[in-house]
């Protein structure tokens, strides 16, 4: 049987189906909602625009799937090459991860910012998660050191060969690839806990950055027989939980975090495209009271039942079983996107109080270490108001990133707060104005 290619050429052009993922994000595509993430590195000196933007033009030809453009057809959207001008490094803005036009900035969907010792890149979801993200930021960061001089800077990790061609495996989709489970298992999902609070003007992110060791959050993790990430579900379950407690007036719902699982964990890919899914730890206050133990103790119990290999190919099938409908395919695109639209406000936003992602702990090259000080990451608008967190770690610092178009910052505080309890020292920044 022939392995079908990830591309398709017209002329001297390749173009690229959205993937399975991808699909989703432009059909939700509003003035108010942003498929947009943040990645960020600071290093430990001033950037130089002039040199970044060097680096930058250097590096965006490796990335095919990112120096594209999204286009429009019949049945389905696609990625084309962009041969335009750009993308352009600019200076940093105080709302980061701001809604992207498909038509706007010479339809690059890819945003590079700098701010003292910080570099930023924002990409629409569409292009890929945050694995294929920090692929780009850390080779741009790679080649921008090195056009400063510094030469002893390897390849490795998420550091490519900007002279290097990208093997078919970067440019797949892998969803495709391993949706082969017997069954499409079904999804019941009720209606969770949502935050009500007073909405920012547009476009107003406000942006809490919690600063920590990773040792000390290990260790506290530890003391509850809990990885980070468990802790850290835990955690932020109990801000929420908090929050719902002390409005008499909300009727008790499930509390529920929408967390993004990176599937080349379970499945062998090397995509720098989307290749992720979602699970949802929670806890239903309607059952009784919960100590903190249990809550961690809960999570722990979902994290081990749900994430393997089986559960997560079932996943997949399930979400590559529509596409591959013959019946569907031939549909045309406005009537999809009136369904998916439908579908995402109706049932899929309403099963989560908040998103938490958590990309891990950081490898750059040898070289790169004595450069760079910390990562942050960033998710974008919500769909509908809430609180999204996402947490990233480099050496001994932790990283934990509040964005929110609220104006109270009640999860934050009861977050943080839970750090300080459990003895964890925190660091705060902000971009909020008091």
């Amino acid at each position: 049987m022939k392995k079908k290619e990830p591309s398709e050429r017209t002329g001297n052009r390749e173009w690229y189906q959205l993937d399975l993922s991808a699909i989703v994000y432009p059909t939700l595509q509003r003035r108010d909602f942003s498929s947009v993430y943040r990645l960020s590195v600071v290093l430990k000196e001033e950037i130089r625009p002039e040199i970044l933007q060097k680096a930058l033009d250097l590096t965006m030809p490796r990335f095919p799937t990112y120096k594209a453009a999204i286009r429009k057809g019949l049945f389905w959207r696609y990625l084309e090459p962009n041969d335009r001008p750009g993308p352009f490094v600019q200076e940093d803005v105080k709302n980061p991860c701001q809604p992207m036009h498909f038509k706007a900035n010479n339809r690059y969907l890819v945003r590079v910012y700098y701010y003292r010792c910080r570099i930023a890149l924002e990409a629409h979801h569409s292009l890929g998660d945050g694995t294929g993200g920090m692929c780009v930021l850390q080779t741009l960061t790679a080649v921008y050191l090195r056009l400063l001089g510094y030469e002893n800077i390897d390849n490795g990790g998420f550091v490519l060969d900007i002279h290097e061609k990208p093997s078919p495996g970067e440019l797949e989709d892998a969803y495709m690839r391993y949706a082969n489970a017997r069954v499409c298992p079904p999804r019941l999902q009720e209606k969770a806990f949502r935050v009500r609070g007073t909405a920012e003007p547009f476009y107003t992110l406000n942006i809490i950055d919690g600063i920590m060791s990773v040792a000390e959050v290990m260790s506290v993790a530890k003391r509850y027989s809990a990885t980070i990430t468990e802790y850290l579900n835990a955690v932020l379950l109990y801000a929420l939980l908090q929050k719902q407690e002390e409005d008499p007036h909300v009727r008790l719902r499930p509390v529920k975090i929408a967390m993004p699982v990176n599937l080349r964990r379970f499945f062998p890919s090397k995509t720098l495209r989307n290749f992720i899914t979602m699970i949802y730890p929670g806890i239903d206050p309607r059952l009784g009271e919960y100590t903190f133990q249990e809550i961690v103790e809960q999570v722990h119990n979902y994290m081990h039942y749900h994430l393997n290999e089986k559960l997560l190919r079932g996943d997949i099938t399930t979400n590559a079983a529509t596409q591959r409908n013959p019946l569907i395919r031939v549909v045309p695109l406005f009537i999809k996107d009136f369904v998916v639209k439908n579908f995402y406000t109706r049932v899929q936003d309403k099963n989560s109080s908040a998103g938490l992602t958590n990309m891990g702990a950081l490898k750059v090259p040898e070289g790169m270490k004595a450069h760079i000080e910390r990562f942050d990451i960033y998710m974008g608008q919500p769909f509908s108001r809430r609180t999204n967190c996402a947490i990233i770690s480099f050496g001994d610092v932790l990283t934990v990133n509040f964005a929110s178009s609220i104006i109270e910052a009640d999860i934050e505080r009861y977050f943080f707060r839970r750090l300080v309890k459990d003895g964890i020292h925190v660091k705060i920044e902000s971009n909020r104005s008091v």
